[in-house]
């Protein structure tokens, strides 16, 4: 391992199942010598990002917390789209959770959520856990939306094996497109449905979509009609905040809505 790499396998290793890990045991999942192990466990250390546990460990650091903090503060996305959760969970009027993901690598992540008082449920998409990209209203909207080299680099184009097996999504992805939302049931989790616009914001390099979960037996197809309706809504104004954020109105024309 060379470079940046070497802080980056070591930091993967760490998940919700095995949260600390000594240097031998590291070197032995990396494949890598201890030596070469145990400098970039000092230099992860030294930097915050891992701090010493009991009998040798490690663990995740606070290092991330502050940049999490950092994130949260300034992050576009998230800053455009805290009053539009309010909102749709507001105006909702039924126990849900409302979200903003984003593409991340091959996934999907939420990056703000909020839920309604009351709401008896909670969605896999909690803030900061990878989702599968192909499954989920949250996610397939965002894939629709992705252009067509991108999508072929992810699912496989044409000429690609996978192709046959991307078949159905092609289409329903298609068919989203076509519609300007997603609407799923218990994809993702059973019971629930979710129904998701995409944010998309090329030139500020957002790729994102906002999304509701709720109780899918407890909508009827008036309530679906309803929702769809305030998500869309509540995502394109996220994306015209985003855009004027990006693109603010010249000095000549503040001075026009001013007067």
């Amino acid at each position: 391992m060379a470079g940046f790499s070497r802080f980056l396998a070591v930091l993967r290793l760490f998940d919700e199942t095995a949260s600390a890990w000594t240097v031998p045991v590291m070197s032995d999942a990396l494949g890598v010598p201890s030596s070469t192990v145990y400098r970039t466990v000092r230099d992860l250390v030294a930097a915050g990002f891992l701090e010493a546990a009991n009998d040798g460990a490690y663990r995740l650091g606070p290092a991330f917390i502050e940049y999490d903090r950092l994130l949260r503060l300034t992050d576009p996305l998230v800053a455009a789209g805290r009053a539009a959760l309010h909102e749709v969970v507001l105006q909702a009027r039924t126990p849900c959770v409302a979200l903003l993901s984003r593409l991340y690598n091959d996934q999907v992540m939420c990056v703000a959520d909020e839920a309604a008082r009351e709401t008896p449920f909670r969605s896999s998409y909690e803030r900061g856990r990878p989702m599968p990209l192909a499954q989920g209203a949250t996610s397939k909207v965002i894939l629709a939306h992705l252009p067509a080299r991108q999508l072929n680099k992810l699912i496989g184009g044409p000429k690609d094996p996978r192709a046959a097996q991307h078949g159905a999504l092609r289409r329903e992805l298609v068919d989203i497109r076509k519609r300007g939302y997603c609407s799923t049931a218990s994809e993702i989790d059973p019971g629930l449905a979710g129904i998701a616009a995409p944010v998309i914001v090329r030139e500020a390099g957002i790729v994102a979509s906002l999304s509701l979960v709720a109780n899918d037996s407890m909508l009827d197809e008036s309530q679906r009609r309803r929702l769809v309706l305030l998500v869309v809504s509540a995502a394109s104004l996220v994306t015209e905040a985003l855009a004027h954020t990006r693109n603010p109105p010249s000095t000549q024309a503040r001075s026009r809505l001013v007067q």
